[in-house]
């Protein structure tokens, strides 16, 4: 049984780039263009771990999501990648931090897809 995968972004161009590259390394993906929808499908889903934009409907959703998914119990521990220009557009340098910046890796735009598969063998483990 493949790990699942949730990608929450609202690039449609780069969820179908990074569904060709995950599937392709026989990860299951599913995804959402917002928080909102996320997050619900999160809770329903039950997915292995979440790669997750900043800037959405809202400059800073992907920070409130991620820290609403740390604040559910049933879904708290699913490790949280999350995947963003946002340092580019603001300039400011964010860093993961467990009460301001609750993810296990902060990755910046764009991202070789060895560096991502090798982030999310760490927390999934080989998947072969």
């Amino acid at each position: 049984m493949s790990h699942k995968i949730l990608i929450i972004d609202d690039d449609i161009d780069l969820v179908e780039v990074l569904r060709i590259v995950l599937e392709s390394h026989g990860y299951t993906v599913i995804d959402a263009q917002d928080g909102d929808r996320g997050f619900k499908l999160l809770e329903k889903e039950k997915p292995n771990l979440v790669i997750l934009d900043v800037m959405m409907r809202t400059e800073d959703e992907g920070f409130i999501i991620a820290k609403k998914i740390r604040n559910t119990p049933v879904v708290a521990d699913i490790p949280i990648i999350m995947l963003t220009a946002v340092t580019q557009q603001t300039g400011y340098q964010y860093k993961k931090n467990d009460e301001i910046l609750p993810v296990n890796e902060f990755l910046e735009k764009p991202v070789m897809p060895n560096t991502l598969i090798g982030y999310i063998e760490k927390y999934l483990g080989k998947n072969y």
